[in-house]
């Protein structure tokens, strides 16, 4: 039996988040290849090698679980997965309209709230989680959580609108209305993954039942990625034979064979990247306890975290002013302070269920 202790799950999730804050990193070395290339690469590491190779190591019986999974939990959590697939389109399409900054805090925002909220809502669970002990704890922590994403993006915000006018623009050139409607659709699709991955749950469950103790969800994992795989694939297969781009997977010789090796090797690590952090994901939702739900707006938020952490250690923030600075700092303090409310949250109420010695 796994014994829940949300601080531990909360540190698990840390380390998911940064695997997700840094994912895309690797694109910045690749040469000669365009998005799309990159893209296909990737995705079959994230959504089809990745959760295939650990999930046969770490579930025992693994395709005798998935074959025994319920039709009626199995083909939802797929369709949602496939609909999530939109949602990183949405997103990439966003960012050229208003910016990383605000597509980035705005759809993982609303990600964190809908990925929470509606699953619980669809098991008529919402008002019984939030009303039991420690449940109070955890909302406030939420909510102080969507305070802290709120000023990442203020403090981005202004960091991008700074530098423009210090490199001698006048104004940012956003499309706010074509960019927030797309970024609300992000979000939005962003969040359908959170309700995937919990419309698998009993396929986690079977999966525990086969022996495969803190690794049960990787089995569910699987079956959401294969969804995703799904729709990127179609989608960029097409954009790329449209553009003729696709010969570039294939021609070698064209960008030299330690160019190519590169290529795929970076695409790859992105991909697995993106993968591992649901691995841990998975393993921090586990130790959540009755408090599993709080899983998804953890993820969210130390995403948020992280690629903010991370986009100062890469200087992205030099040059900018003081108050910029400060909000940013307010902003991590925040969300330090709201990881602790939900774990602490979380834990008292293990404690009341007998469950945290």
């Amino acid at each position: 039996m796994i014994t829940p202790n949300p601080f531990i799950g909360t540190g698990i999730h840390a380390i998911g988040g940064i695997s997700a804050a840094s994912c895309y990193m690797p694109f910045e070395k690749i040469k000669k290849w365009p998005w799309g290339i990159f893209w296909i690469v990737q995705a079959f590491f994230a959504w089809l090698i990745l959760p295939l190779v650990i999930g046969y190591f770490t579930v025992p019986d693994l395709f005798i679980v998935l074959a025994e999974s319920p039709s009626s939990v199995f083909w939802p959590a797929f369709v949602l997965g496939a609909i999530y697939g939109f949602g990183g389109l949405s997103f990439g399409y966003a960012i050229r309209n208003i910016g990383y900054s605000l597509t980035y805090t705005i759809a993982i925002g609303i990600s964190a709230v809908l990925g929470t909220i509606v699953p619980l809502i669809i098991n008529g669970k919402l008002f019984e989680q939030f009303t039991k002990t420690g449940g109070g704890v955890v909302l406030t922590g939420m909510i102080i959580s969507i305070v802290g994403v709120a000023l990442c993006g203020k403090a981005g915000f202004m960091k991008e609108k700074f530098l423009a006018l210090k490199q001698g623009q006048l104004k940012l050139h956003f499309n706010m209305k074509k960019g927030l409607l797309l970024t609300l659709l992000a979000g939005t699709l962003s969040a359908v993954w959170g309700i995937s991955l919990e419309m698998g749950n009993p396929i986690s469950e079977l999966a525990a039942q086969h022996g495969a103790g803190h690794f049960e969800g990787n089995a569910k994992l699987i079956v959401s990625s294969l969804g995703c795989l799904l729709t990127n694939l179609t989608w960029f297969i097409i954009v790329t034979v449209k553009d003729g781009s696709i010969k570039k997977l294939i021609r070698v010789n064209e960008i030299g064979k330690k160019q190519y090796l590169s290529n795929f090797g970076l695409s790859a690590l992105a991909g697995s990247l993106w993968y591992l952090q649901f691995f841990f994901y998975g393993l921090g939702h586990v130790k959540m306890g009755s408090f599993m739900f709080t899983s998804w707006a953890l993820h969210m938020s130390m995403l948020v975290f992280f690629s903010y952490i991370i986009g100062v250690i890469m200087k992205e923030w030099k040059g900018v002013n003081s108050k910029t600075y400060v909000l940013l700092i307010v902003a991590f303090l925040i969300l330090i302070g709201s990881f602790v409310l939900m774990s602490y949250g979380s834990y008292i109420g293990e404690l009341a269920n007998g469950l945290g010695q």
